[in-house]
């Protein structure tokens, strides 16, 4: 596919938002809804949904962030339309999560089904299938048109890392930023656990005193958590396919995950899952768990996700297409069902940290404008919420 410069084929939303794909989501609010929001996807082809085991017994900023991620999911520029189904009992209500969706954005079409009401499961699996139906008829009319990178927001996301990680891959997608940012888009950072350590070099380039102070509090809050479990990360050892891969401690990693930020200014700090107030580079505060990260990002807006891997793996979204880059040559070709890209030609000497980041930038364009990752195409749906409080 030939694209003009700084252009991409997406789905121009009446919000003035930009998705890149047109899904129809189920989603379910409540752990009990969610084997049969799954049925129905089974059932009706152009239809997503998610597992997860959550929606009730949540209180206070714990249960807020998760309706917000809901909302951010449902209200998702990916998304043509939604089904939002609950059990009928549960703490986080679909029809409070209904209403807050037709808020944000009301001219998207929404049913909302409740299994109580609906008479049991395979009930509500027809009802619901009949309605996601009529939903997927609608998104099939609507068409992609030529749209600008700078309505795009790119997720960075840094899984099990290995030895190359901070010298291959992590640069090439911090170029790739750069790139998208000089035309005008938006990149998130996230996983703050793992930028613990490179802390001062992320509030060097903070764009104002109070975003600069807003990087220690971040990271104080983040371990000070930590602290209450009786663990203090730092000077730690990281996971152990980390330690397998060549990394040594939590600092190592950090040096080397916050070269996905590329080399532009901090713009700003966001909540879990908030939507970025402002273009250029802005930091997610969420954990470092990499399915919680990438739920996070994607319910705030992030309309593609790259997803740099010095050990491999098969993740994915529910409705964001990841791009999983190999930070070596010989993962690559061992993981080739699930890696997109390799970035292992910087540490082989046969490419340049920029011609992998420019080849990264042009990969993001072509799946924004409909090309399939391979996470898609083997069904990956992965959703992770970080819960931030106990259960009740």
């Amino acid at each position: 596919m030939q694209l003009p410069e700084g252009k991409f084929w997406g789905y121009r939303r009446p919000d003035g938002r930009v998705g890149v794909r047109n899904h129809v989501l189920i989603l379910p609010t409540i752990v009990c809804a969610a084997k049969t929001a799954q049925k129905v996807t089974e059932l009706v082809r152009g239809t997503v949904s998610f597992y997860h085991q959550h929606g009730c017994a949540q209180i206070g900023a714990d249960w807020q962030q998760t309706v917000r991620t809901y909302v951010g999911m449902a209200a998702h520029p990916n998304v043509s339309g939604v089904v939002i189904m609950g059990l009928g009992c549960e703490g986080v209500q679909a029809r409070w999560v209904a209403d807050l969706v037709a808020k944000e954005v009301p001219w998207k079409p929404i049913e909302l089904v409740l299994i109580q009401e609906h008479g049991g499961t395979l009930q509500t699996i027809a009802d619901t299938a009949r309605a996601a139906a009529k939903l997927v008829q609608h998104a099939s009319l609507e068409q992609r048109e030529l749209c600008d990178v700078s309505e795009l927001i790119l997720a960075t996301e840094c899984g099990g890392s290995d030895a190359c990680s901070g010298l291959s891959a992590n640069p090439a997608v911090g170029y790739c930023s750069d790139l998208l940012i000089d035309a005008g888009g938006t990149v998130i950072l996230a996983e703050t656990t793992e930028l613990i350590g490179a802390e001062h070099l992320l509030a060097e380039r903070a764009v104002s005193e109070r975003v600069r102070k807003r990087v220690y509090e971040v990271i104080d809050r983040y371990e000070k958590s930590v602290l209450r479990m009786g663990v203090d990360i730092r000077g730690a050892q990281p996971a152990p396919g980390n330690i397998e891969g060549g990394i040594t401690t939590i600092e190592e990693k950090s040096l080397g995950c916050i070269y996905k930020a590329g080399t532009k200014p901090l713009q700003d700090i966001i909540e879990y899952a908030e939507r970025p107030r402002t273009k250029g580079l802005v930091w997610m505060d969420t954990p470092g768990h990499d399915i919680e990260q990438i739920t996070g990002m994607v319910a705030g807006g992030a309309q593609v996700v790259v997803f740099t891997s010095g050990r491999g793996t098969p993740t994915g979204s529910p409705i964001a297409p990841t791009i999983k880059i190999a930070t070596n040559t010989p993962m690559f070709e061992r993981m080739n069902d699930n890696m997109d890209l390799n970035a292992g030609g910087v540490i082989d000497g046969t490419e340049t940290v920029e011609e992998v980041g420019r080849r990264l930038f042009e990969e993001v364009r072509l799946v924004a404008s409909g090309k399939l990752t391979k996470a898609e195409i083997l069904g990956q749906d992965d959703f992770g919420l970080w819960r931030i409080g106990p259960s009740l």
